[in-house]
């Protein structure tokens, strides 16, 4: 490596893949990183670089490398790591050690798993380790994959195993079994393995006795906030239940509290009412959740969060190995974590092609006009968040306009920009103090525009985006 490399890597912070170490007098810390970054995407981690991306570098001995190997044989299974020694100026060098990521693993430094989150380091969930463990000596272990302890057949919804097989048949999905009995249908989908139900199978279809205490994690958690911030709910709603059921409820509570953004049809003078996003990406959103969420995580839940300014979609959990924020806008290769509930899922209609959900999203709301949405991992859950183009006030989402705010709106639309004077002109006989009341409840609407002051100003429609 290169110093013009380790200077491209610095200028981009630290982050889930870099971490910047002052010296070797950190190389507990590092190697804990370093275990982190194994299991998870691999990265950098550059010794003789402060926390705020200053290249100092150090002083390499003998000594210095044989104490950063010495670190790195703590880590369990051993990996080989070469530091590459970049020198700076002087005597003096920065130490890359270059972690590759996908890794097996999972990896323990000094005995505990390390994971990412953001640009640091914390342990790794012990419930989450175990079942990595488990996962990887034999992929049958994944936990949607294992026999559901004390359930059959009969706890799960029947009539909804039949509507996932009669959508699966004419969408061509499944050829026609030739039977209804439930046991049967759950056999061909690949929920029941040696007469047992699969924890797969209680999340599609189990009924909603079964959530509590036994499956907490199948929870949909539903908020719309008053205002930007967490501070004041408007509702506030908690739904258990099959995924199908958590789909449906959450699908429900958009229609509901979905802002509204208007705009004015100049040829038309009438108010356009729509969802500010559109619902379609949206439902891809969490359909993605349910599909792709640690179901192994009890403690975990898909969160829908609206806010007057952006909607928030999140689940439990951290991407599938493989697989990076920035590549989610871009066609991947799918990594699915749950191929029964996924596969299902298709089954029945609700997802199209694998591995192609996070793009279509994109697509759906430039094609409304919007920003894409954006991706992260937050305090192990993955977030999708979707923002308007601007901000929408509260006040224009259900707003009845008065027959003066109308005209006003036609003769500006016919004028393109014009003045105070002209308006009160094409109004005929309205009092100038009306018309300007009316005009700044139309601009506090974002309905128009005012360009300029004094004789200069004037008046105009505001602009959609």
């Amino acid at each position: 490596m290169t110093l013009d490399e380790v200077r491209g890597i610095v200028q981009g912070g630290e982050s889930p893949q870099v971490e910047f170490k002052r010296s070797t007098g950190q190389r507990s810390a590092a190697a804990r990183s370093i275990c982190g970054m194994l299991n998870g995407r691999g990265g950098h981690v550059l010794f003789g670089v402060t926390d705020d991306g200053d290249i100092v570098g150090q002083e390499v001995s003998d000594s210095t490398r044989q104490d950063i190997a010495r670190e790195l044989s703590q880590i369990e299974p051993q990996v080989v790591l070469d530091p590459e020694i970049v020198p700076v100026e002087g005597d003096r060098a920065v130490i890359v050690i270059s972690v590759p990521g996908d890794r097996t693993g999972p990896y323990t430094y000094d005995g505990r798993p390390y994971v990412r989150q953001g640009p640091t380091t914390r342990q790794m969930e012990q419930e989450t380790y175990e079942q990595r463990l488990m996962e990887n000596r034999d992929p049958r272990r994944r936990w949607e994959a294992r026999p559901a302890s004390n359930i059959g057949v009969v706890d799960l919804d029947a009539s909804e195993i039949t509507r996932t097989i009669s959508a699966a048949i004419d969408r061509g999905r499944m050829e026609e079994p030739g039977t209804r009995d439930p046991e049967d249908l759950l056999r061909g989908l690949g929920l029941m393995h040696d007469g047992q139900v699969l924890n797969a199978a209680v999340v599609l279809f189990g009924e909603d006795r079964l959530f509590m205490p036994d499956y907490p994690q199948c929870l949909l958690r539903m908020a719309r906030f008053r205002g930007t911030t967490k501070s004041e709910f408007e509702d506030n709603r908690q739904v258990r239940g099959n995924a199908f059921k958590l789909f449906q409820q959450a699908q429900q509570f958009l229609r509901e509290h979905l802002p509204i953004a208007s705009e004015v049809r100049p040829d038309e003078m009438e108010r356009e009412d729509a969802p500010l996003y559109p619902m379609e990406a949206l439902r891809e959103a969490l359909a993605n959740a349910l599909c792709h969420r640690d179901y192994g995580l009890q403690g975990g839940s898909i969160g829908v969060a609206i806010f007057d300014d952006r909607l928030e979609i999140t689940n439990t959990g951290t991407l599938p190995p493989g697989i990076t924020i920035e590549e989610l806008t871009e066609p991947h290769t799918s990594q699915i974590r749950n191929d029964l509930v996924a596969d299902t899922f298709y089954r029945r209609g609700i997802i199209e092609q694998w591995g192609r959900g996070t793009v279509k999203m994109v697509e759906l709301t430039e094609e409304a006009g919007l920003v894409p949405p954006e991706f992260e991992e937050r305090g192990g859950e993955i977030v999708v968040r979707f923002r308007p183009v601007h901000y929408v006030p509260p006040t224009r989402v259900e707003h009845d306009l008065s027959d003066l705010q109308r005209e006003i709106l036609k003769v500006l639309a016919k004028t393109g920009e014009t003045s105070l004077s002209d308006v009160l002109e094409a109004l005929d006989d309205v009092p100038r103090r009306t018309v300007q009341d009316n005009l700044q409840t139309l601009r506090s609407l974002d309905l128009v525009e005012l360009e300029g002051r004094g004789r200069g100003a004037r008046w105009r429609l505001a602009h959609s985006e």
